[in-house]
């Protein structure tokens, strides 16, 4: 028989090597002690406990009877006991309880003196401990990255199947679908990487965890952790508007007179947001002055490009845009990017026209908003092409 020890040395393996607690490894193996008895000695509406002392090895089974009031299930009928084989009245309970009330649980050691009964009993138990270990290995994993929604966490990236790619978190692994993927980046097995979780869900299967490396969060939490003043709250992030891989407007706010929310996020010489650049594989950043005034904002939102007036229609929630000539095609940016982002950020509908005259709207088909606001882009059909080179001004200049 193994010693004191080795008991507590296996229980200790098994908690460290699952990532329980010990105390619920305990728990574990009388609750399967005490099924494997229920099916080969007892009855299905017994109530068998079990105890399982580490420090012996010895395990102990109990039968319990809840003392009941008798019960009439129809009425005119004698009053009786529904489940003789778990409850008694307080009149049989006297017997072995002499000041025992209802609701009490009077408790009958059954433990079998059969010798075979301890080998009989583990084979029965065997599937029951593994069952409910990995029940409890997945109920600690949901537990332990549930409150992790919303962060960044590290990961080595295990294996990639039919565009899937799995990432090794250490005590679990998590799944980053194509969608959630930037569409410039190359990613390799062994590779570690900066994840933001998404979603937790525990299954029937196990443990589900969504990742993300374009999700809106991830650029949110990336200057968080570059920025001490946006992860101290002097600096608030207002709004992301990003497509991921190509280029994001992010809104920040100052909460403390003094302190330049754009400048903190830029940093001396451009050295925070080129931090967070380098993480998005060279990703367009540009940081925007959030204003409560909706017309300053979305003048701020289609920078760098110069806006003359802005109009706004506040019940069709559309802001009508007056740009110069020279300046039109900056503010619709490449392929409409510049203004479908500025939409995506500011939550108006947007319209470029060109000052002094009428908006010629067309519906803006390669705009493919995915953020929570969807607004609608239109803008004003020009011939010639965007300006590229307003396409390469960076904020961090």
């Amino acid at each position: 028989m193994p010693s004191q020890d080795e008991f507590a040395a296996a229980i200790t393996q098994i908690a460290e090597e699952k990532g329980i607690d010990p105390n619920k490894v305990i728990e574990t193996i009388a609750a399967a002690i005490a099924a494997a008895f229920r099916r080969d000695y007892g009855k299905r509406g017994q109530d068998i406990r079990a105890t399982f002392d580490v420090k012996t090895g010895r395990a102990r089974i109990f039968r319990v009877m809840t003392v009941v009031e008798p019960t009439a299930t129809v009425e005119g009928e004698e009053p009786k006991i529904l489940n003789p084989d778990a409850e008694f009245t307080l009149e049989e309970a006297k017997k072995e309880k002499a000041d025992a009330k209802i609701g009490d649980e009077i408790s009958t050691e059954v433990t079998p003196t059969d010798p075979n009964y301890g080998r009989i009993a583990a084979q029965t138990a065997k599937q029951v401990i593994i069952q409910r270990i990995r029940e409890a290995e997945r109920s600690a994993t949901f537990e332990a990255f549930k409150g992790k929604e919303g962060e960044i966490i590290n990961g080595t990236i295990q294996r990639i199947e039919n565009g899937n790619i799995f990432v090794d978190l250490g005590r679990a692994t998590g799944v980053l679908f194509p969608s959630e993927q930037v569409p410039t980046e190359h990613y390799r097995i062994n590779q570690r990487v900066k994840v933001y979780l998404v979603k937790v869900e525990l299954t029937s299967r196990g443990t589900d965890i969504i990742l993300s490396r374009a999700h809106p969060g991830m650029m949110k939490k990336l200057f968080e952790l570059e920025v001490p003043e946006v992860y101290s709250g002097i600096v608030e992030i207002k709004a992301v508007a990003r497509e991921a891989g190509q280029r994001s407007k992010v809104a920040v706010l100052s909460k403390q007179d003094g302190v330049d929310a754009v400048g903190s996020c830029i940093g001396q010489r451009g050295t925070r947001i080129q931090t967070v650049i380098s993480e998005l594989s060279g990703e367009k950043i540009d940081i925007i002055q959030w204003d409560d005034d909706s017309a300053k904002f979305i003048v701020q939102a289609l920078s760098p490009a110069k806006i003359v007036k802005v109009d706004l229609q506040n019940d069709e929630h559309k802001a009508v845009v007056h740009v110069n000539e020279d300046q039109l095609s900056l503010a619709i940016g490449k392929r409409g990017q510049n203004v479908r982002l500025a939409a995506k950020l500011t939550g108006w509908r947007i319209d470029i026209v060109k000052s002094g005259e009428e908006a010629v709207v067309v519906e803006d088909a390669s705009a493919t908003p995915d953020e929570e606001i969807k607004p609608e882009v239109v803008v004003e059909t020009i011939e010639k092409p965007a300006d590229e080179a307003g396409e390469k001004k960076e904020i961090a200049e």
